[in-house]
């Protein structure tokens, strides 16, 4: 690896990030700003892409092919659909979809388009790290399908289609965009989310709450699996 990319999608969700390091250099492009760094001898790119798909996928290939960074790993919150998450707790993706793209009327299954796939796969050589750092710290982790759609689902009924057309675990608004840019590239990547919200609560609670603690978990548990990376 020559340069690390960490993303998120939120200001929130790069803060606990950033806590960690020193000396950061910021670039502004594209409307977005950059944090350079060097942690360790390694050589790390952190941003927040702002929230959806069209915002994470500028950010993802910016980081690539600007940036030059050659391996990703995304940090952030997510909405829990599997029953068994509850919040804080920490999911990684071992494969993402888009629930919000609907050709099915030219016959095509929901999230998929032609020349593409329903599912986009993480890189299984990441997910080994990850796992061994959840070990090695005592850390509880689970792998799942994480669903990506331009909308804060906030209705069991949307929450009920996700789950039994996707089978998915969690559910936000970036993975699988940031997914698709990736597997393009040919880069290897990791999506972490730990659980904010399940998503049938009602969207006027105070997710801001559970935001901030629940991106700390993420964020601390990505630095321990950069240390494993950087070693």
């Amino acid at each position: 690896m020559k340069k690390l990319a960490i993303m998120g999608a939120m200001e929130e969700e790069i803060e606990p990030l950033l806590s960690h390091f020193e000396n950061v250099k910021v670039t502004e492009f594209a409307k977005n700003k950059y944090y350079e760094l060097t942690y360790n001898g390694l050589e790390i790119v952190v941003a927040y892409s702002k929230i959806g798909k069209v915002f994470a996928s500028l950010t993802a290939s910016t980081l690539i092919e600007k940036f030059g960074c050659d391996t990703l790993l995304f940090s952030g919150v997510a909405g829990g659909i599997n029953p068994t998450l509850k919040i804080g707790d920490l999911i990684i993706a071992n494969k993402l979809c888009q629930h919000d793209l609907d050709i099915t009327a030219f016959g095509h299954p929901h999230g998929f388009v032609p020349e593409g796939a329903v599912y986009v796969e993480t890189s299984k050589e990441l997910r080994d790290i990850a796992f061994e750092t959840a070990s090695e710290n005592g850390i509880s982790v689970i792998e799942g399908i994480i669903a990506t759609g331009d909308q804060f689902v906030h209705s069991s009924e949307r929450k009920k289609f996700i789950e039994d057309v996707f089978e998915a675990d969690a559910l936000e608004m970036e993975g699988a965009s940031v997914a698709v840019v990736c597997n393009a590239l040919n880069i290897p990547f990791l999506i972490l989310r730990a659980i904010s919200d399940t998503a049938d609560m009602d969207a006027g609670f105070d997710f801001d709450e559970f935001l901030k603690s629940s991106a700390k978990n993420s964020a601390d548990y990505i630095i321990k699996i950069v240390d494993k990376i950087n070693k």
